[in-house]
């Protein structure tokens, strides 16, 4: 259905986005204060592009699969950095 898929797009994309971010963020050199703001502004087209994307799979399960998936893996990631002190 489009309604499920819109809502993997719009629920998992924002989640994934605000992944995305986070990690680009710890990942630059410096401190991560000083990516707020960029990491602000790419997260919009990101969420954008992600709620785009999941028109692109078959079904809205598809589309909730990847896209939740991705996220989680993502904040799994995150998660696991900021528990070893890879990170700060």
């Amino acid at each position: 259905m489009m309604w499920s898929r819109a809502g993997a797009g719009l629920v998992a994309g924002f989640f994934l986005a605000a992944a995305l971010v986070g990690l680009v963020g710890w990942a630059l050199p410096g401190p991560w204060q000083s990516t707020i703001v960029p990491g602000l502004v790419a997260f919009f087209p990101l969420w954008i592009g992600a709620a785009g994307a999941a028109f692109a799979f078959s079904g809205g399960r598809r589309a909730w699969g990847w896209l939740g998936g991705l996220a989680l893996a993502g904040f799994a990631l995150l998660w696991a950095l900021r528990a070893l002190e890879w990170v700060r």
